[in-house]
């Protein structure tokens, strides 16, 4: 059954000027979107990227603070993984339920729902006074932001006309997601050692509450006329599967996977998304339409997209691994390497539309990935002493493919998707996103853990044994990148892109 949106009419969206009406019975062809942006949709994109600011220092502003929150709040070292673990497993689980509801019950609503829970929750979590309150606090923080990715990139999508208005939106959102899980590693270990850790937690509520105050004055709602049908067995199916599968590999990554719970939850997420994909199959209104899936453009693009970011956050973390436990720099000095990066990746992303513009969003998507593949790979080249520049060249330049690789990928998966399934589309984007930046890290992680627990054993040294699992993992990490990215041009070969100049 179709179904229609209240929207801005066609022509009147933020970027672009009215379009005079056709003479009756005149045939027309969608007109070209402005490439310019108009001041109020520059502020609208401010919003929404300041949103997925926020969210992106959550992943990361914790991970040098942890062991000063442990002691701080009588954690043990086995816990402190619950401080990343509760928010990705809300954040990651949600995704694409809130995605659904956004499309549904409005955009606009769910996203200030979320900033406001994901605000309320960043409080909690800085005046936690035990562990419970602190993990409770960051388990609404991982809700929120559920609520609030996929209904800030629909908000995008549909606000920015498909062509070089969108392209250059996504292009500044991918950049400054990738940037913000850089910075918030660098502020972690600043503010921490300034404020102490509770101050990371502050500085996302006072982010979030900024956005919050803007968004109501510059956001429209988009939402379906009529009372929809929510698909509650898929729901059930695909955010408990994967809550399990989260749950199972960040487990993984600190216990190993011979825990019965670890192989008890992984068993049971798979089997859980497998009888998700049963039921759309038949469901009248489902969560994830799976004629999209079949679109060439958005299941490649998400494949592509879910790789790029689970590889490039792995990346950095056995970089971070590398930098401090094998070369002994201070948190510091660590934060500064990512910064370099940080900036690289601030240009590559706005840089990329143009860049898409000449290829293609095809050429550019694999020209992405394997800049990524093969700078990932020259950091097999690092070893137990001077290896400083060789990681700072290599994560900035496999950085640079990985922002063009966001952009295109972001950009491939939405083209053709008409603003009503927009949700769903973009709930597969962030989806890929989200998931990404989740699984990436425990999979290869605990994969480069237990060899080098393997080389302690059998009388390596200790930094030769966390060297060889960090190489390990690049060289995992490269290999995959590479695979994607034959897979990807393969499925993508009959796909025309138009260039632009």
């Amino acid at each position: 059954m179709p179904v229609t949106e209240t929207s801005p009419p066609t022509g009147t969206r933020a970027g672009t000027s009215p379009a005079p009406a056709p003479p009756p019975g005149t045939a027309t062809a969608p007109a070209p979107a402005a490439a310019r942006m108009t001041p109020r949709a520059k502020l609208v994109l401010l919003v929404l990227c300041g949103a997925q600011f926020v969210i992106a220092l959550d992943f990361s502003i914790l991970n040098v603070a942890l062991p000063v929150l442990g002691r701080d709040l009588g954690m043990g070292q086995a816990d402190l993984q619950w401080a990343i673990t509760a928010f990705a497993l809300p954040s990651g689980g949600f995704l694409l339920l809130s995605g659904r509801l956004a499309d549904l019950f409005g955009r606009r609503r769910l996203f200030l729902i979320g900033l406001a829970l994901f605000t309320a929750a960043s409080v909690l979590a800085a005046l936690a006074w035990s562990p419970a309150a602190f993990l409770a606090g960051r388990a609404l923080q991982g809700l929120g932001a559920a609520a609030i990715v996929p209904s800030g990139m629909s908000l995008l999508t549909t606000t920015f006309a498909e062509g070089p208005q969108r392209e250059r939106a996504l292009g500044v959102s991918g950049t400054v997601l990738s940037t913000g899980f850089t910075i918030g590693m660098v502020l972690g270990g600043v503010l921490t050692d300034a404020l102490g850790w509770r101050s990371t937690m502050g500085l996302l509520s006072v982010a979030g509450l900024a956005v919050l105050a803007a968004a109501p004055l510059l956001l429209t709602e988009s939402r379906h006329p009529e009372r929809p049908r929510i698909d509650v067995p898929g729901a059930v199916t695909v955010t408990g599967g994967l809550l399990a599968l989260i749950y199972a590999l960040s487990t993984a990554a600190e216990q190993g996977f011979g825990r019965p719970d670890v192989l008890v939850t992984l068993l049971a997420g798979l089997v859980l998304l497998a009888a998700f994909v049963r039921v759309e199959s038949r469901a009248d209104q489902p969560l994830v339409s799976l004629p999209m899936l079949r679109r060439r453009t958005v299941a490649w693009g998400n494949l592509a997209g879910l790789t790029t970011f689970a590889m490039m956050s792995t990346v950095i973390f056995l970089l971070t691994l590398y930098l401090q436990e094998v070369l002994r720099l201070s948190a510091f000095l660590t934060g500064l390497v990512f910064g370099v990066q940080g900036v690289v990746s601030a240009v590559a992303g706005l840089v990329a539309p143009k860049v898409i513009g000449r290829l293609g969003a095809r050429r550019t998507l694999l020209t992405g990935l394997l800049l990524q593949a093969g700078f990932t790979a020259a950091l097999l080249g690092l070893g137990t002493g001077g290896g400083v520049w060789l990681a700072l060249i290599g994560v900035t330049l496999a950085s640079l493919g990985h922002l063009w690789a966001i952009v295109a990928y972001g950009v491939t998966a939405t083209s053709g998707v008409p603003d009503a399934e927009q949700g769903l589309a973009t709930g597969l984007v962030t989806s890929s996103q989200q998931v990404g930046l989740t699984l990436g890290i425990p999979l290869l992680s605990a994969v480069a853990s237990a060899h080098g627990a393997a080389l302690r054993a059998d009388g390596s040294g200790f930094a030769q044994a966390t060297l060889g699992g960090v190489k390990l993992g690049i060289g995992l990490d490269a290999a995959l990148l590479m695979v994607v990215a034959l897979l990807v041009a393969a499925g993508l070969r009959t796909v025309r892109t138009t260039r632009r100049g």
